[in-house]
């Protein structure tokens, strides 16, 4: 397993591109498997999280072209329906495979979904809503067996604004007959991009980014050609870590209005932010008052994917912050690896209560999730001496060479 050696105590100046969105990504390579043509997907980054899903693709038949970052995935002839198990145990985001595989060809296997460990993740809306569109769902020793005869749209209200649970129902209400609505639906930018995506091909769908979507069957789709959005948490994590460990950043291609939540948190804490266009330019010094209260919540609250990122910043930052988590419940382990390198941070159940200090040291800590792995990064690039992160696979699931990326604005990051 690869490491990080960082060697800390240096601020952070230049500019970097935001890639494009791994959490739109995945689900829009899953609603390739309902066109029987070529698709092709412009300037996608190289995620592992992305990797795994091009390799499902290809279990299952289709045929993958990779270029330097264009994709091209041509799903005309796949013919299997089964998942492997050590694959969907990987990716969470395995289990959006579902709605398409059982609206194209009326069945699908796979084993519940894996994935970063940072709580209970039921699909069981997912299951529901395809459930109500007439699939017949056997679960049986660790798999999901899903039949369907004949898909047909139906009224679906989600008890939870279920990200995938929403996406799941989007793509397979594409080729219901009839009309689909789903009520109560997630609004994140993710959702809209797949809307646009589908509706690329030749879909219907309406509503994305409200709580109200709806969508008209049609019989099949055409080939594309589309541009992910930008990654707003990449965006977000670059500026967090900007603002920590001081200096002057830029950050290219960036959607402000996806992570408003994130901007407002800064503005209110005296940041110095200039936004113009898709730039955004962060310019902070190693004193920052502390953003006082985070509450994770669905889009367009503050997101739980920049829940960790923020904790650390808040690490450093002068005042009591309290940091409330929402959406997952056990989100907190970056926590006691915040603490070996000296935060002050107490928790108790889904809230930490951090209090900021003047420094932070390097130890020896463990990436135990994506963003968690982030946010470590960051504090080592902030902490006096030398940090060593373990397990940076997890980290490399979501950033591509984010080691080469804070490198090229000053940090001092080896892979060993």
């Amino acid at each position: 397993m690869d490491k990080f050696v960082i060697n800390g105590g240096k601020p952070l100046v230049g500019s970097v591109c935001v890639p494009r969105s791994k959490n739109s990504i995945l689900p829009i390579l899953a609603s390739c498997v309902l066109c029987r043509e070529t698709v092709t997907l412009h300037d996608c980054p190289h995620f592992s999280d992305i990797d795994n899903m091009l390799e499902l693709l290809s279990i299952l038949g289709a045929k993958i072209e990779k270029g330097h970052k264009n994709i091209h995935i041509d799903c005309k002839n796949i013919t299997n329906c089964t998942l492997p198990d050590d694959l969907s145990k990987q990716i969470r985001s395995s289990i959006f495979l579902l709605g398409p595989l059982v609206a194209r060809f009326g069945c699908a296997r796979v084993s519940y979904p894996g994935g970063c460990e940072i709580g209970a993740r039921p699909i069981d809306l997912h299951l529901k809503g395809l459930k109500a569109l007439g699939t017949k769902i056997d679960e049986k020793y660790g798999k999901i067996d899903c039949y369907a005869h004949k898909l047909v749209g139906a009224d679906i209200h989600l008890d939870y604004p279920s990200v995938g649970a929403t996406e799941n129902i989007m793509m397979a209400g594409v080729l219901a007959t009839g009309t689909t609505r789903i009520f109560n639906s997630a609004k994140e930018p993710e959702i809209v991009d797949l809307q646009n995506f589908i509706n690329s091909m030749g879909g219907k769908i309406m509503g994305a980014g409200t709580d109200t979507i709806v969508i008209e069957g049609v019989g099949n789709l055409h080939s594309t050609e589309y541009t992910p959005i930008p990654d707003r948490i990449i965006a977000g994590t670059y500026l967090l870590a900007g603002a920590m460990c001081g200096g002057d950043i830029l950050i290219k291609n960036v959607d402000y209005a996806h992570i408003y939540s994130l901007l407002t948190k800064f503005k209110d804490a005296g940041f110095d932010l200039n936004i113009k266009d898709d730039n955004i330019r962060l310019r902070a010094g190693r004193e920052k008052k502390s953003f006082g209260k985070i509450d994770t919540m669905p889009y367009p609250g503050f997101p739980t994917d920049l829940q960790a990122q923020t904790l650390a910043l808040q690490c450093v930052s002068n005042g009591v912050c309290v940091v409330t988590e929402n959406l997952f419940e056990t989100r907190f382990k970056h926590v006691p690896e915040l603490i070996k390198m000296g935060a002050n941070i107490i928790t108790k159940d889904r809230t930490a209560i951090v209090t900021g200090v003047k420094d932070l040291y390097g130890a020896d800590v463990s990436a135990t999730d994506l963003r968690a792995g982030s946010a470590l990064v960051m504090a080592g690039i902030y902490a006096h001496g030398q940090t060593t992160i373990s397990n940076v696979h997890n980290i490399d699931r979501g950033y591509e060479s984010i080691e080469k990326v804070f490198n090229a604005l000053g940090a001092d990051i080896k892979r060993v």
